[in-house]
Protein backbone atom coordinates (compact mmCIF):
# COMPACT_ATOMS: atom_id res chain seq x y z
CA UNK A 1 0.00 0.00 0.00
CA UNK A 2 1.40 3.37 -1.03
CA UNK A 3 1.16 6.18 1.53
CA UNK A 4 0.76 9.69 0.15
CA UNK A 5 1.92 12.48 2.40
CA UNK A 6 -0.67 15.22 2.76
CA UNK A 7 0.66 18.56 1.58
CA UNK A 8 0.19 21.54 3.83
CA UNK A 9 -0.60 25.10 2.78
CA UNK A 10 2.30 26.38 4.86
CA UNK A 11 4.68 28.03 4.67
CA UNK A 12 2.90 30.62 2.62
CA UNK A 13 4.60 33.80 1.41
CA UNK A 14 2.77 37.06 0.67
CA UNK A 15 4.57 40.23 -0.39
CA UNK A 16 2.91 43.61 0.14
CA UNK A 17 4.65 45.79 -2.44
CA UNK A 18 3.15 49.11 -1.34
CA UNK A 19 4.45 48.63 2.23
CA UNK A 20 7.52 46.51 1.32
CA UNK A 21 6.55 43.80 3.81
CA UNK A 22 7.11 40.08 3.33
CA UNK A 23 4.60 37.98 5.28
CA UNK A 24 5.50 34.36 5.98
CA UNK A 25 2.75 32.18 7.39
CA UNK A 26 4.16 29.10 9.11
CA UNK A 27 1.01 27.54 10.54
CA UNK A 28 -2.67 28.13 11.15
CA UNK A 29 -2.37 28.19 14.95
CA UNK A 30 -3.77 31.17 16.82
CA UNK A 31 -1.40 34.02 17.60
CA UNK A 32 -0.90 34.74 21.29
CA UNK A 33 1.88 37.35 21.25
CA UNK A 34 4.55 38.93 19.04
CA UNK A 35 8.13 40.10 19.45
CA UNK A 36 10.05 42.50 17.22
CA UNK A 37 13.76 42.36 16.55
CA UNK A 38 15.01 44.94 14.11
CA UNK A 39 13.00 44.69 10.91
CA UNK A 40 11.39 41.35 11.80
CA UNK A 41 8.24 40.71 13.83
CA UNK A 42 7.65 37.13 14.93
CA UNK A 43 4.16 36.14 16.04
CA UNK A 44 3.95 33.15 18.41
CA UNK A 45 1.29 30.70 19.57
CA UNK A 46 0.62 30.33 23.28
CA UNK A 47 3.07 27.38 23.14
CA UNK A 48 5.84 29.75 21.96
CA UNK A 49 5.80 28.26 18.45
CA UNK A 50 6.45 30.73 15.59
CA UNK A 51 3.23 31.09 13.59
CA UNK A 52 3.75 34.12 11.37
CA UNK A 53 6.70 36.35 10.40
CA UNK A 54 6.62 39.91 9.12
CA UNK A 55 9.76 41.20 7.45
CA UNK A 56 9.64 44.98 7.26
CA UNK A 57 11.60 46.76 4.50
CA UNK A 58 11.73 43.34 2.86
CA UNK A 59 13.56 44.41 -0.31
CA UNK A 60 16.46 45.79 1.75
CA UNK A 61 16.45 42.78 4.08
CA UNK A 62 16.53 40.28 1.20
CA UNK A 63 19.24 42.20 -0.64
CA UNK A 64 21.44 42.13 2.50
CA UNK A 65 20.82 38.40 2.92
CA UNK A 66 21.64 37.71 -0.72
CA UNK A 67 24.97 39.53 -0.33
CA UNK A 68 25.89 37.10 2.46
CA UNK A 69 25.25 33.98 0.37
CA UNK A 70 28.31 31.98 -0.61
CA UNK A 71 29.59 32.71 -4.12
CA UNK A 72 28.82 29.17 -5.35
CA UNK A 73 25.15 29.49 -4.42
CA UNK A 74 24.85 32.91 -6.05
CA UNK A 75 26.32 31.53 -9.27
CA UNK A 76 24.08 28.47 -9.24
CA UNK A 77 20.80 30.28 -8.61
CA UNK A 78 21.23 33.84 -9.83
CA UNK A 79 23.41 33.66 -12.92
CA UNK A 80 21.76 33.60 -16.32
Amino acid sequence: MKVIKKLTKHPKFVYEKEDDILNIYLSEKSIDYAEQTGDMIVHFSKDAEPVYLEILDASIFLKRQAEDLPREIKQKFFSS
